[in-house]
């Protein structure tokens, strides 16, 4: 892997920590289902995840982001644990193993490895560290040695801390991508970090959060979706290779 292109790709050098790599790749790699609905192939070889994210300068879901993240962490000598997670559907309801991929990683201090998530949407700007509170966001031991992650008091997702392999999330990846029952499938959606909220594109909704402050535009002409995609996020979106259909541009 190209290490100093992975580093261009996300505006950061060789020296930034890890908090920084992990702020720098929200901000600059969006969280998108956008191959989905185009009907482009989603694969989590290294290769291929390279060229999507770096290369052609796309986002992707967690997978993919955390899935090449963890490769840039090792390059850079970091140790990195692929962890799977069971996303909380209510309070009380968790969904399916392998539901998300999110890193145990080291910061190079010795110290315990912080959860590193660049793939979970709104969430921590930051690695959590194990068992403290970070600001709105607390880690908490839950049976069997799994973790449970709380945004503002409501878990999120439970995490395994057992070592998985990439290959292992694969099926539940083609399920995500594919099943009428994902949420992944039934409409696209793309964003970021931007400065102290975030910027989304739902549909043919621009969203804009800081906050509790919630600003949305609708994008009502194929002209102006297509100019949001490419500004805020650097994504073209090709007209004639069934991006109208898919992204709701009719």
């Amino acid at each position: 892997m190209d290490v100093d292109a992975y580093l261009d790709r996300i505006g950061v050098d060789r020296t930034a920590s890890l908090h920084d790599m992990h702020r720098a790749h929200q901000e600059t790699v969006p969280f998108e289902n956008l191959s989905i609905h185009l009907g482009e192939p989603i694969s989590l070889s290294p290769d291929d995840l390279f060229d999507k994210i770096v290369r052609r300068r796309r986002g992707g879901f967690c997978y993919e982001l955390n899935g090449l993240f963890a490769l840039l962490l090792e390059a850079l000598g970091h140790k990195v644990v692929r962890a799977g997670a069971r996303v909380y559907r209510t309070p009380e309801s968790l969904g399916p193993p392998f539901d998300h991929l999110a890193l145990l990683a080291d910061a190079g201090d010795g110290q315990e490895p912080w959860i590193a998530d660049v793939g979970f949407g709104r969430h921590s700007a930051y690695p959590l560290r194990l068992g403290e509170p970070s600001g709105q966001f607390l880690v908490a031991a839950a049976p069997d040695g799994d973790l449970d992650v709380f945004r503002d008091g409501v878990p999120q997702y439970r995490l395994e801390t057992r070592p998985r392999s990439l290959e292992d999330f694969g099926p539940t990846c083609w399920w995500q991508s594919t099943s009428p029952d994902s949420h992944f499938t039934r409409g696209p959606v793309c964003s970021r970090l931007d400065g102290d909220g975030r910027i989304s594109i739902s549909g043919r909704t621009l969203i804009r959060t800081k906050g509790e402050t919630r600003t949305e535009t609708t994008l009502d002409t194929d002209e102006s979706l297509v100019a949001a995609y490419r500004e805020h996020f650097g994504i073209d979106i090709d007209l004639d290779n069934g991006g109208h259909d898919a992204l709701l541009l009719r």
